[in-house]
């Protein structure tokens, strides 16, 4: 069973070469997957009413084959792959005019609202022969391995202008903050994010000063948000790939 969603790359969600930010790739992903579990009974109200609990993403991965680029429309499909302990996989493809440009994984807990204990998801009666079946991948995220050295740091003021219905930076903007810190309006022009990664630690909210570590190994680039206290946030990998001639 699988869901499905068409969008189009509009001028908002472009960086500097005309493409789809990182964060607005994230939004698409995000935007299909709450759709599909509105679709079957498990959006956030209907979770916190029937489970008191909430959905929280906890690691993320895309490739790109192609790029995106500003008013391309493209369709999104996406499935779950059951849940049965306090963690689901949710996976993606990514078609344009017909071709697949690209696919994604999400993995996603289930936490508690009053304690934030994670909580199992086999009683959940509406996972139950609704997977992807057949479609479901078999990529699995694990913790993302960071170089030994980031030796490149930042501070940024969070804002209102982060944050979301949740109350919190919504974790979309994760990828802007790296993507910034990186400089890759230095590093993109000629090339397009291929992949991106992030793990989601912890949350931010607005009044807060987020440092940002980064640096590159190995052909790939990779930052760390960290609180005022020194704890970590979230991590981010992304890798490029030079555009065909």
């Amino acid at each position: 069973m699988y869901y499905e969603q068409s969008f189009t790359v509009d001028s908002r969600e472009v960086d500097l070469t005309g493409r789809a930010r990182p964060s607005a790739v994230l939004g698409y992903l995000q935007e299909a997957a709450t759709m599909a579990a509105l679709s079957l009974g498990l959006s956030g109200p209907e979770v916190l009413e029937k489970y008191h609990a909430r959905w929280l993403v906890a690691r993320t991965f895309y490739r790109l084959d192609e790029p995106l680029d500003w008013n391309d429309a493209f369709t999104v499909r996406t499935w779950h792959r059951g849940g049965r302990l306090a963690s689901s996989y949710r996976d993606f493809d990514l078609y344009r005019d017909g071709a697949r440009i690209g696919e994604a994984v999400t993995l996603w807990v289930l936490s508690d609202a009053d304690t934030g204990r994670l909580v199992p998801m086999g009683g959940m009666e509406e996972y139950r022969g609704t997977d992807g079946g057949g479609l479901c991948k078999k990529i699995t995220l694990h913790k993302l391995r960071l170089p030994a050295a980031l030796p490149d740091r930042e501070e940024r003021p969070l804002r209102y202008s982060d944050t979301d219905i949740n109350r919190h930076v919504n974790n979309n903007r994760y990828a802007d903050f790296a993507c910034d810190a990186l400089g890759l309006e230095r590093r993109l022009p000629g090339h397009f994010v291929r992949t991106c990664q992030v793990s989601y630690l912890d949350q931010c909210l607005a009044g807060e000063r987020l440092t940002l570590e980064t640096g590159a190994e190995g052909g790939v680039l990779y930052a760390r948000g960290l609180g005022p206290a020194g704890d970590g946030r979230f991590t981010c990998s992304f890798t490029l790939q030079a555009d065909r001639s």
